[in-house]
């Protein structure tokens, strides 16, 4: 699958899901302080609403060459910008739970302005211009990761694509590369050694 079909099976993969979330859940726990229902709106929000504004835009250089720097770059902004977007986060998961009842229509209009755009079109991402191609990944890795959150809060069973699922591991073990995490993951993979407690690329 290239990153199109990806994101579009995991867009797919996802409503499904909010589709057989019991309701009597959503005001349960979700992830970390976050509801059942608030993290089922940021997943919408980050992984299907905010698609088409990003790809209807244009940026004149790129500033990040590739997904798992989306990611990185969290690492080197001021603590205080950092806490700033990690409340802002929150603000909008709780705005997002409104999208509850229309992720099918969110995902319909990121498919659509997905078609619409060159692979290697420039568009403005938070962190600064990017190729669609570069970006996009990120979005479905968001849809994969907390998709995952969403079905283990839940109890409900979710099965993302095989090539969906690569895709975002891929991406994880990029994002540690880049942060200079490589040689942990890699011996972890391999079974020479455990992860730190609460290692995380993200």
């Amino acid at each position: 699958m290239d990153f199109r079909r990806t994101f579009r099976s995991a867009a797919v993969t996802f409503v499904d899901l909010v589709g057989r979330v019991p309701a009597d859940r959503l005001d349960g726990p979700g992830l970390g302080s976050w509801t059942l229902r608030e993290l089922i709106g940021h997943t919408a929000s980050s992984g299907l609403e905010q698609v088409p504004g990003v790809l209807g835009s244009r940026s004149d250089a790129v500033n990040v060459e590739a997904a798992e720097g989306y990611f990185a770059f969290v690492r080197d902004v001021p603590a205080n910008v950092l806490a700033a977007a990690i409340a802002a986060s929150g603000d909008d998961a709780r705005r997002a739970t409104a999208f509850l009842d229309s992720a099918g229509e969110l995902a319909g209009r990121a498919t659509q302005a997905l078609a619409a755009v060159a692979d290697d079109d420039v568009v403005t991402t938070p962190v600064g211009g990017m190729r669609v191609r570069d970006w996009l990944p990120t979005r479905t890795f968001e849809l994969v990761v907390h998709g995952s959150d969403v079905a283990a809060a839940a109890d409900v069973p979710v099965e993302f694509d095989p090539a969906v699922v690569s895709e975002a591991t891929l991406l994880a073990a990029r994002v540690a590369v880049a942060l200079g995490d490589g040689p942990v993951v890699l011996s972890a993979l391999t079974g020479r050694s455990s992860l730190p407690e609460k290692f995380s690329v993200v």
